[in-house]
This record gives structure tokens, sequence and C-alpha cells, in this order.
């Protein structure tokens, strides 16, 4: 009888450190299968997860900007000793 309640005791204390992380871990796994209110819509029976409008739309309204053409400026430096592959 002493033996086991040595057993107990020893598993509590060395599984005393997985306490934690398993909460945590089924806490996520709770809030995956049953969303809370606030997250869900229920429609039709099935939960859909309510969306907000994405800026896409005011993107598309706004005028293009104009674009300006790139020009080349011509280097000063010279170098024929260097090769032109590296």
């Amino acid at each position: 009888m002493v033996l086991l309640v040595l057993l107990v005791i020893g598993l509590f204390f060395s599984l005393k450190n997985l306490w934690l992380p398993i909460v945590i871990l089924g806490a996520i796994f709770l809030l995956y299968k049953f969303p809370p209110s606030f997250v869900t819509k229920q429609r039709g029976g099935r939960a859909q997860v309510i969306q907000k409008p994405t800026s896409s739309k005011t993107r598309r309204d706004r005028p293009r900007s104009k674009t300006v053409p790139f020009r080349v400026i011509e280097g000063g430096k010279d170098d024929d000793e260097t090769p032109k592959y590296h």
C-alpha cells in the first residue's frame, strides 16, 4: 500500500510541469471545436465565420497614380581595368 501511495505521489510531481501545456492545448482545441458566438453567426444550421469587408473595393475606386518613366543617368566613371563580368 505504501509503495502505491509513493508511486502516485511520484507521478503527480513528475507530471506537474506538463499540466499547464495540457490545459492550454485543451482550451485551444475546445475553442476550435466550439467557437464562441461572437465569432460565428448561425445561418441555416451551419456556422459561418463573420468576415469584415476587404479594402480591395476602396483601392479600385481610387484613381491610379500617374506613371513616371524612368531615366537612365549615364555614369562618369570609365573603368577599363576591371572585367565587365565578375
